[in-house]
């Protein structure tokens, strides 16, 4: 992320956080899916838009709910393109 990005993710609520997170679940599945067009997906919410907020920010948020175990990642998450998630 760019300095300027993080300026933008810093100063998100907790509360816009959880509803990120929520959106992103929600369009995961009980089948692989890409974790690009998960993203995209939820980028295209326009409840959850905030200018500057990138697809990295995105990116990182799936990765967190893959380390708490609530994804499952299929692919290294360091190439969200190539990677793909699923529902436990």
């Amino acid at each position: 992320m760019t300095p300027q990005e993080q300026v933008v993710t810093d100063a998100l609520s907790i509360e816009l956080l959880r509803r990120i997170d929520a959106a992103l679940l929600s369009h995961a599945r009980k089948t692989n899916r890409k974790v690009s067009m998960i993203v995209s997906l939820t980028m295209m919410d326009p409840s959850l838009h905030v200018p500057g907020l990138s697809d990295v920010f995105f990116a990182q948020r799936i990765r967190m709910l893959v380390d708490k175990g609530l994804l499952v990642a299929e692919g290294s998450l360091g190439y969200v393109r190539y990677t793909e998630v699923r529902l436990p």
